[in-house]
């Protein structure tokens, strides 16, 4: 059976929860989606709002602080948002990945080239110890112990090398404090669990972000094979193919989205994992018009119209006012531009409750920047 692109959108933001919010709560979302993409404090927040039914960033705070949720380094060697057992249990796959990265080469213009890495290991080891440590406090033990190299870059190897993951008061509501870095045993009270099956992991993502080919599952996690595990998978799987005649995998027991649904207007973190997740990004971000990922740097985040990216917007808060600045992708009808602003007024009434709001709708193709 073939599958337009609009039911692939489609399908994709309901298992997102971005066509009506969810009553989930915080740490039941975060194992549908498997983590929500968090390497900056606002993004995770952001995620949660345009997904759950009268979201309370509370939840997430205290999740942190009694550690039924943790920031860990785990998909395309990036923090995540997830609960304890995927910590313990995705880890031991990401963590192979990760640590082929800081010898070689490109990394930080080989700054850790010609080092021996189990050395560098030992010393990162002996370093963090069994309490969280702050990165600056490590950032100098690493200068004392490699006086001739990059400090910044030995402690990114040793982030990199070791299971870690960050502790608050970074990642609470509002709380954008320098990381504190903790091995993930001593956090948590328990140890990694490697005998967690690749291929239920890649079953969680069709569940969360499928159908997807061999190629999107990859691109997410960064992991090698992938065909394997949807062997493994069996009849637990069932196969489409796209416009281009690619094959895509699904889980067996679940429905495709009516493309003829609604999508309401959506207003997502920067990094948002619904625009990343997948090497080919066209059931979200459209006929290919729309600018590449990494234009959502410097937290310049998409807006979603109609299931699909239509714009950027960026929050600048300065003298008691947050602005909310759009620039569309293309000509907005008038009830397109009511249904952001709209949107975009109750984003900010969520963030920047102290602030005076205004929102800013730009001409298409303008510079966020004020």
């Amino acid at each position: 059976m073939q599958l337009s692109n609009r039911v692939l959108n489609r399908t994709l933001l309901a298992r997102q929860h971005l066509l009506e919010r969810s009553t989930l709560t915080t740490p039941q979302m975060c194992d549908h989606l498997v983590g929500l993409q968090a390497q900056d404090v606002p993004p995770p927040f952001v995620g949660l709002w345009s997904r759950i039914a009268d979201f309370d960033p509370a939840t997430v705070s205290t999740g942190l602080d009694d550690r039924s949720l943790v920031r860990i380094t785990l998909m395309r060697g990036t923090i995540h948002l997830v609960t304890p057992p995927d910590a313990l249990r995705i880890a031991p796959h990401i963590q192979p990945e990760l640590e082929k990265t800081p010898f070689r080469q490109g990394f930080n213009y080989g700054a850790m080239v010609g080092l021996d890495p189990d050395e560098v290991r030992a010393h990162g080891d002996a370093a963090l110890g069994d309490e969280p440590m702050a990165a600056a406090a490590l950032r100098a033990e690493a200068a004392r112990i490699y006086p001739d190299r990059d400090a910044g870059a030995v402690l990114q190897t040793w982030l990199y090398q070791l299971p870690v993951l960050q502790t608050p008061p970074r990642g609470r509501w509002r709380d954008n404090s320098r990381p504190v870095w903790s091995r993930v045993q001593p956090w948590l009270g328990a140890p990694l669990d490697p005998d967690y099956p690749v291929a239920e992991l890649i079953l969680r993502y069709l569940r969360a972000f499928g159908p997807a080919s061999t190629m999107d599952m990859q691109a997410w996690s960064r992991l090698p094979a992938m065909k394997q595990a949807v062997a493994d998978l069996g009849d637990r799987v069932r196969t489409y193919t796209d416009e281009r005649g690619r094959t895509l995998y699904d889980a067996a027991d679940l429905d495709l989205a009516d493309p003829d649904l609604p999508a309401p207007v959506r207003l997502l973190g920067w990094y948002d994992n619904a625009l990343l997740s997948h090497q080919d990004r066209t059931r979200i971000l459209g006929d290919g018009s729309a600018p590449p990922p990494r234009a959502f740097a410097a937290a310049v985040s998409p807006v979603l119209i109609d299931g699909f990216l239509a714009g950027v917007y960026k929050i600048f808060v300065k003298s008691g006012t947050a602005r909310l600045r759009i620039s569309p992708l293309r000509t907005w009808t008038k009830p397109e531009v009511a249904q952001v602003e709209s949107e975009a007024a109750a984003l900010l009434a969520f963030l920047e409750p102290e602030s005076a709001p205004a929102v800013e709708v730009l001409a298409p193709g303008a510079d966020v920047r004020p």
